[in-house]
């Protein structure tokens, strides 16, 4: 099954991290939620991916996010699945929080999918409200 998701990361504090084909970014100590869709042949087997790059059980960095994920500074806190939803883009724009520019957004017209937020509750409560199901596979 796939879908859509958001990880929600805390970024212990700031730091740079070089993401790839961006290059190097700026990260402010906070929390950051990312939106992604799984809708390829493993589905939401691209959450466990990210999962395991997170714990630092894997090294290959494919998306923006891994860049993230797989910083010493960060941590992944929490995910929330759209199961059979294919609502990246309007996630990406409605769910509270700043647009990192470019961030995981190589692919569509939005300014980013990866936001700046106040709080892992306030994603949480915005995410949950919109239809979005939280995953405690952690």
């Amino acid at each position: 099954m796939g879908g859509t998701y958001v990880l929600v990361v805390d970024v212990a504090r700031a730091t740079s991290i070089d993401v790839g084909a961006l290059g190097a970014r700026e990260f402010t100590a906070g929390t950051y939620a990312y939106v992604g869709s799984a809708f390829g042949p493993g589905g939401f087997a691209r959450v466990d991916r990210h999962r395991e790059l997170a714990a630092g059980e894997r090294a290959t960095r494919h998306w923006h996010i891994d860049y993230l994920l797989g910083h010493p500074e960060t941590t992944l806190e929490r995910v929330i699945t759209f199961p059979d939803a294919d609502r990246e883009c309007e996630l990406a724009a409605s769910l509270p929080g700043d647009p990192v520019p470019d961030f995981g957004a190589s692919d569509c017209d939005c300014v980013a999918h990866l936001l700046e937020t106040s709080s892992e509750a306030t994603v949480l409560e915005a995410a949950v409200d919109a239809g979005g199901v939280v995953d405690d596979e952690q």
